[in-house]
């Protein structure tokens, strides 16, 4: 109570409701990788609600490069990547995390799509990340274009966050054709270390999405299909049936009296004498091939032979982009635009998985295990992944780290099939529902707590943050997500003098608050036992 000097009528407030809990975001997760636009030289990290927000501050996709081959029979298209070139996947795999439900979350732009993918990219990202406080759950999208060392190494530094922070969760994806000869399971086990592996969680395989691949008419080829040609009546057939990669010719010049033959890059040139029969050149052409790269040539007599072969050039195969024949072959254009729309992009499973977080988070709760729930925006996984097979990824008897299914079943689309953290063999921390339910008690208890810093440490204190911790508590077990039929059972908090503290403790300025909760735990195993009931009459 304050000290009055002066006579007058004052006022007090007095504070009768007890200080509380609130229950922190879960599922606020940061994407590191690479965008188009938005990044300076160094890490720029934002925090975006919807995909709109995303492309105003980092751009779209990078284009991607299409060939089609176009034939009498139909067209066929391929996606090209080009030697040397990177896939950048950040801008599709937000797409798909808010297609699987996912909220708020944060975006670190380490580089943009003329950048060479590098460890340190992705490590300045990292330390630029630990700085923020709200972000819960750390994808590494773009790192599984890095060499499989490097990406392991740098999900090693990731669970370092993790465990330093201790109010983060990281999800990590199976680097696809890790090393040749070896499962890509096995070598992530091996790469990814033994420290702080409760805080990942591993998902397998990458998945076929409904997403379409981005694209500039410009890049993408259309390439007719080689057809024959013949050249005069009865003289010879051109084919040709090697890669379309540029406009294919065929010039006939004559200056010789013995058929000759030139194969340059993608044109054959033919020197002949004057009456030179169609027989005659063939029969030429089986003997100098033999010897010869003929280069995807084909030369056979056409008609009877008898016809001769005269100075010439001929378009054999040719090519040119899609936007040239927007308006001069409509018919051909639709159809390929069809074909580009079937083009599906292939995504690592961790930015759906991180939807899927949010979503289960938002509807049921952090305690209820993220599995059992379909991918949405999703064809199918791309590996098969049977019961027997599943057995070696779900327990890891040698190491203990278990890897995340991710299956199709029959009548129930494409479901995740797992619920384990790296530390699969651990009885407290072996499943992600634990380790996240406990991270969102513990962060949440230390932000509230944060007022009894300084004040008096004494009876009145240890009471407040007792009694607001309870209730948090109290309100968690009547939501479901503590095991037990009493709050009793199902959780203590205990602080005191003799109880958690000694005398020295309290001189030396040390409050102790020792909280004990059961949380639940995913019914992984469903064993139902059937026997024979014998007739009783």
């Amino acid at each position: 109570m304050p000290a009055y000097k002066t006579p007058d009528v004052y006022v007090e407030e007095i504070s009768t409701l007890p200080p509380s809990v609130a229950e922190v975001a879960t599922a606020i997760p940061a994407f590191i990788g690479y965008t188009e636009t938005g990044y300076n030289g160094s890490p720029v990290i934002t925090r975006i609600t919807n995909l709109l927000e995303y492309t105003e501050s980092f751009g779209g996709p990078k284009p991607s490069v299409f060939s089609v081959t176009n034939s009498d029979a139909g067209s066929s298209v391929e996606r090209v990547v080009a030697s040397g070139s990177t896939e950048f996947l950040l801008y599709y795999a937000i797409s798909h995390y808010f297609k699987n439900g996912g909220g708020p979350c944060y975006i670190v732009s380490v580089g943009d799509y003329t950048s060479i993918p590098a460890k340190k990219n992705f490590e300045d990202g990292l330390t630029m990340l630990e700085s923020e406080d709200e972000p819960t759950l750390v994808i590494l999208t773009d790192a599984v274009n890095l060499a499989a060392a490097d990406y392991h190494e740098l999900c090693q530094k990731v669970l370092d966050q993790c465990n330093k922070l201790r109010d983060r969760f990281a999800i990590f994806d199976i680097k696809k054709d890790a090393q040749t000869g070896k499962k890509d399971t096995d070598v992530f086990r091996d790469g990814i270390g033994t420290k702080y592996l409760a805080y990942g969680s591993a998902y397998y395989p990458y998945l076929q999405t409904s997403l379409n691949y981005d694209y500039e008419e410009t890049g993408v080829t259309i390439f007719d299909s080689p057809a024959s040609k013949t050249l005069g009546a009865n003289s010879i057939t051109v084919s040709y049936s090697g890669t379309e990669p540029a406009t294919v010719k065929v010039t006939v010049a004559t200056s010789a009296t013995t058929p000759d033959f030139t194969v340059a890059g993608h044109t054959l040139t033919i020197t002949v004498g004057d009456s030179v029969t169609g027989e005659v050149v063939a029969s030429a052409w089986t003997t100098w091939k033999s010897g010869h790269n003929a280069g995807g040539f084909e030369v056979t007599q056409g008609g009877d032979g008898t016809g001769t072969v005269s100075a010439t050039e001929v378009t054999v195969g040719s090519s040119y982009t899609l936007d040239s024949i927007r308006s001069t072959n409509t018919a051909l254009y639709n159809q390929v635009k069809t074909l580009l729309t079937n083009e599906r992009v292939v995504l690592p499973p961790s930015a759906a998985v991180a939807g899927i977080y949010a979503s289960v988070d938002r509807d049921r709760g952090v305690w209820k295990a993220p599995a059992n729930l379909s991918v949405s925006a999703v064809i199918g996984p791309m590996v098969k992944i049977t019961s027997e097979a599943q057995e070696d990824l779900n327990v890891d008897a040698t190491a203990g780290k278990s890897i995340n299914a991710i299956r199709a079943f029959t009548g129930k689309g494409t479901l995740v099939w797992g619920a384990r953290t790296l530390a699969g063999n651990d009885n407290e921390w072996r499943y992600v529902s634990v380790r996240r339910l406990f991270i969102m008690i513990e962060e949440s208890s230390r932000k509230a707590t944060s007022f009894a810093v300084f004040e008096p440490n004494d009876m009145t204190t240890w009471l407040k943050v007792k009694g607001m911790i309870e209730s948090f508590l109290y309100s968690l077990w009547e939501r479901g997500a503590l095991a037990g039929p009493t709050p009793a059972a199902a959780y203590f908090v205990n602080v005191g003098l003799g109880k958690t503290m000694t005398t020295q403790d309290i001189l030396e300025g040390r409050m102790i608050v020792e909280i004990g909760v059961a949380a639940v735990r995913p019914a992984e195993f469903i064993i139902l036992r059937f026997s024979h009931k014998l007739q009783q009459a």
